[in-house]
């Protein structure tokens, strides 16, 4: 096992991890600027305003691409599992 297989796998999964968390965080990143616009438009300056349909979002979000976000990460680790007795011996 050399450096180089290391960093690519560790390449590997920080990329999975961005394209995983993407969706999500952009979702609630929109949603906020959303709120925060009528917020300043309306003076409502409520705290709780914002966490409401941020949390909708998410719930949302994660309920449409679930699914593939869950069977990206196993599909990752299970190659990276099945690489070990290649690496070891």
């Amino acid at each position: 096992m050399d450096s180089q297989l290391v960093l690519t796998i560790g390449q590997q999964g920080l990329y999975l991890l961005l394209m995983v968390s993407a969706p999500l965080l952009l979702t609630v990143l929109v949603v906020g600027l959303l709120v925060s616009v009528f917020q300043a438009a309306t003076q409502i300056n409520e705290a709780t305003l914002t966490f409401i349909p941020k949390l909708v979002a998410a719930v949302a979000v994660l309920a449409i691409a679930g699914p593939w976000m869950i069977s990206s990460i196993v599909e990752y680790l299970q190659r990276t599992l099945q690489m070990i007795p290649t690496m070891v011996g």
